[in-house]
This record gives structure tokens, C-alpha cells and sequence, in this order.
């Protein structure tokens, strides 16, 4: 079965698509007006115990479009042996767990038969997680950290009723495909696979092969028109004049609230510290952070406490915010495809958004060819023409 969606504008509403009322009204609650079409084609079909292979960018609703059947499926059936999880969600970063842990309690609060989640990641010790496991339900993990759980004997998949790949994309491509070969061999061979991914690459394509037996593909395309919530402009700008223009537009425009990109951890903290040294309170957030530090620096981001959040591409993955009003390539991406990821973080859920981007004479032609295969044309401003000084 194939659902093929063109627009996101197609909305339609939670009632109608077979979720308990609890949830229905905690999703009220939450403010979540219409069902995504991600949602409306994902939810009955996964409440049907459907396998799913559902196709859609980043920012389309595809997390409550698993939780929240996941959820009403375990009412009734949430009793397991300990430490034997019943739903297993598998993502490629630290940040996406927990996000997508985060989305699981608050609507598991609105049941009557309240749902144990834990997420469990790299890059802190494994001791709490390993304590924490006790009892839960539904387990969100990176696949290095699960697999150090299995061989503590903290945790067995022989009881995994539903598995989720959570951008399935990042984890055929960013190294994982022996630890993923090692998870698959050890759950059971009768589960309900649930794939989601924001594109639908050679491996992936394999990969559902592999995993499904006739699958509901649920791809939404979107318009061109959907970039068009976004504000694109660029600057000419020589390297040693970024710092300057960044601090400039942040104070001229008065900026509360801005995503900044850049290629390298390095590059990161070195923009983040010259901001902080000329009264911007910013923070760079990337792999070689400590998980606490970077958990603090995007909670205080998202609650709107610190102004300039500076990533690297990696990092992006977990920093979903409904209304982010800005997104600044301080350094150009590599490809077409991590431009759009880059600005679609801005422009979200039918909201305005600007994407500012800066060109050194390096760049030139690699900015052009970005913007050649993505259809695109932006203004460009050369930043000579502005008075930069004091910035």
C-alpha cells in the first residue's frame, strides 16, 4: 500500500484517526491542532500493526507520527519480563533520543496505564543507564550504547514487539551498519518494523527489503513552494571579516534567537567565544561536548534563554524548534542537500523564518552550485558596503 502526499498543507484532524481519547486530549492540550500528513497516513496505519516505511523531511511530524500509536497499542499489553523492553527506538544521535524520549513522557502522562521510557546514549556513564532500565517499556537508543547494555546483561531484546528506526538515513550512512547487523540478529524475527527517514536512499531501500514484509510507504513530497516560508539572503564576505558581520547582524537586527553552522567543532567554539567576549551570550554545541554540556546549552536555546546557539551539521539533528526565527551559515555545507537541512531548521510548521548565508571568495562557486541544483536565487550583499566597525 502507498500514500503519496504533495503538500504539506493537507491537514485533518487527531479524532479522526483512531487514537484513544486520552490521547486526543493531550494532544489538544499540547496545542497540537491538525494531524501532519506523515501523521494522518502513519498513525492508523501502525495502530493496525502495520509495518511502515514512511518517507518525509525533517520538521514534518514524523516523531508523534509513531509515539503516539506506539503508545495506544501498549495500553493493555505493558507487561514484560524486566529489563525486556517491548518497543526498541533506534536514532543516530545523543540529541534525537532525547527528543524523541522527551515526546514519549509527555504523552505517556496522559494515559491511564502510565508507560516507562528511557533513553540511553553514549558519552555519559553507563552505570545510571543501566540502574534506570528497571521496568522500561519503550527503550530509545544510539546503537553503540545499546550494544554496550547487551553485553552488561542490562538489558535483551528477546521480547521486542515493535522496532522503529528514527532517521534511518544517518543510520545506514554514518558508520553504524555493523552495529545495526548486530541489533537486527538479536530481535526477534517476528516484530512490526517501523522505518521512518527523511530520504529514500539505496540502502535504505534494501534495508526495508530486508526488514518488511509488504510494507504501508508513506512518502511525503514536498512543494517547492514550501521554502518559500524562508527569507534567503547571502554576503560576500571575506574570512576575516565573519566574526564582525555575525556580531553585527545579531545586534543590528536584534536577534533573540539564532542557529549558527559551521563545519568543525573547532570553528564552533571559536565563533561561540568571540561572541561571548563581545557581549553575545552564545554556546557551540558538537561531539566533543560533554552530553551534559550540550543538553544545557539546548534547553536553554529552545526556552529562549540563550540567544546564539552555534552546531555543527551532526548536532542539528536534535534541535527541532517549532518557531526558530533565524539559521546563519557561518561556513557553506558540503552539499545541496545539507543546505536545505541546514535552513529547513527555520521556516517550520508554516512559520516565516530567515537563512543568512556567508560566502567567502573560496566559496563563490560552491555557493553557486548549491543554489543551481536546488532551483534557487537568492540577493547577495557585499559586506564592504557596511560599516562594520565596533563589531
Amino acid at each position: 500500500m502507498h500514500f503519496n502526499c504533495t503538500s504539506l498543507n493537507q491537514f485533518m484532524s487527531f479524532t479522526n484517526l483512531g487514537l484513544p481519547q486520552t490521547l486526543v486530549a493531550a494532544l489538544a492540550e499540547q496545542e497540537y491542532q491538525t494531524a501532519y500528513p506523515i501523521q494522518a497516513a502513519a498513525i492508523p496505519a501502525i495502530l493496525d500493526r502495520k509495518n511502515i516505511l514512511g518517507i518525509a523531511k525533517t520538521g514534518s511530524g514524523k516523531t508523534a507520527s509513531f509515539v503516539l500509536p506506539i503508545l495506544a497499542n501498549l495500553q493493555g499489553n505493558i507487561f514484560t519480563k524486566n529489563r525486556h523492553p517491548l518497543v526498541l527506538v533506534l536514532v543516530p544521535t545523543h540529541e534525537l533520543a532525547v527528543q524523541v524520549n522527551e515526546v514519549f513522557q509527555v504523552f505517556s502522562n496522559a494515559l491511564p496505564e502510565r508507560i516507562k521510557t528511557l533513553a540511553v546514549y553514549g558519552g555519559v556513564s553507563i552505570n545510571p543507564q543501566m540502574m534506570a532500565m528497571n521496568g522500561v517499556q519503550v527503550l530509545i537508543a544510539t546503537p553503540g550504547r545499546l550494544l554496550d547494555l547487551i553485553n552488561s546483561k542490562a538489558v535483551h531484546l528477546s521480547n521486542v514487539k515493535t522496532l522503529v528506526l528514527d532517521e534511518a538515513d544517518k543510520l545506514l550512512n554514518m558508520g553504524f551498519k555493523e552495529e545495526m547487523n548486530q541489533l537486527l540478529e538479536l530481535l526477534p524475527k517476528k516484530r512490526q518494523n517501523l522505518l521512518f527517514s527523511a530520504t529514500l536512499s539505496p540502502d535504505l531501500d534494501s534495508l526495508s527489503t530486508i526488514l518488511m514484509k509488504d510494507p504501508v510507504v508513506i512518502k511525503i513530497e514536498t512543494e517547492e513552494t514550501d521554502i518559500d516560508l524562508i527569507q534567503q539572503s547571502g554576503y560576500f564576505v571575506p574570512d576575516e571579516k565573519k566574526g564582525p558581520l555575525l556580531r553585527y547582524l545579531i545586534k543590528t537586527n536584534d536577534l533573540k534567537q539564532v542557529l549558527v553552522f559551521t563545519s568543525s567543532s573547532y570553528k564552533a567554539d571559536n565563533v561561540a567565544n568571540k561572541l561571548r567576549k563581545n557581549g553575545v551570550n552564545a554556546a557551540a554545541i558538537h561531539g566533543k561536548k560533554s552530553q551534559s554540556a550540550r543538553n544545557n546549552a539546548l534547553n536553554q536555546f529552545k526556552a529562549g534563554k540563550l540567544p546564539v546557539l552555534v552546531a555543527t551539521d551532526l548536532l542539528s539533528r536534535g534541535i527541532d524548534i517549532a518557531f526558530l526565527p533565524c539559521v546563519i551559515n557561518y561556513e557553506l555545507p558540503r552539499s545541496p542537500k545539507d543546505y536545505i537541512h541546514r535552513i529547513g531548521r527555520t521556516g517550520r510548521a508554516e512559520n516565516a523564518g530567515v537563512a543568512i548565508s556567508f560566502v567567502n571568495p573560496e566559496s563563490v562557486q560552491h555557493f553557486k552550485v548549491i543554489l543551481k541544483k536546488g532551483k534557487q536565487w537568492i540577493d547577495m550583499i557585499d559586506s564592504s558596503t557596511l560599516d562594520l566597525q565596533g563589531y
